[in-house]
């Protein structure tokens, strides 16, 4: 199979198992966003399937504790407030800090993408819970990374081909 079909139909598979994965974990628990789910996990597939496993597995856990702390700040933020767009940039501020401070700023976009969905899905369905909507949007991203590390482990060659590296400045 040539490379670059190999890597398309990698790409699709991992989306179509985070989807399927993600739209029925989410209906089980709130059919109104299971298609939202479906994506969120599908995303994260995407976003965490790399060139190596290194790389993979690298990507995974900045994905899975990035979209952690997300969830959690977006959780205490929509237990006492309802969704608005100041206070979801309040929280987005406050997920990037609180990853800096942790020492680990490279999970902060992802946290604070995390932070975007929650609130976003929050302000479509005031009706869900906020621990249950971020506890939704944990365990969807974790099924998508959950579906490119499975990818990565079990498919031939290992990944997606490495980038070609970039020239040096001035050449």
């Amino acid at each position: 199979m040539p490379e670059a079909t190999r890597i398309a139909v990698q790409i699709a598979l991992v989306s179509l198992a985070s989807y399927w994965a993600g739209f029925h974990f989410t209906h089980l628990f709130h059919e109104a966003s299971a298609s939202i789910g479906g994506l969120w996990s599908m995303i994260s597939g995407i976003v965490v399937l790399q060139a190596t496993r290194r790389e993979t597995w690298s990507s995974a856990s900045l994905r899975v504790l990035g979209t952690f702390i997300g969830a959690v700040i977006s959780a205490l933020y929509l237990g006492v407030l309802p969704f608005s767009p100041w206070g979801m940039a309040l929280s987005i501020l406050a997920t990037v800090i609180l990853c800096q401070l942790f020492r680990i700023p490279d999970h902060a976009r992802l946290a604070a993408i995390t932070v975007a969905v929650i609130m976003v899905i929050s302000s479509l369905h005031p009706d869900l819970n906020p621990l249950q909507n971020s506890a939704l949007r944990f365990s969807e991203s974790f099924l998508g990374t959950a579906m490119a590390v499975l990818a990565i482990l079990f498919w031939p060659s290992g990944g997606l081909p490495a980038r070609p590296a970039e020239p040096a400045s001035g050449e």
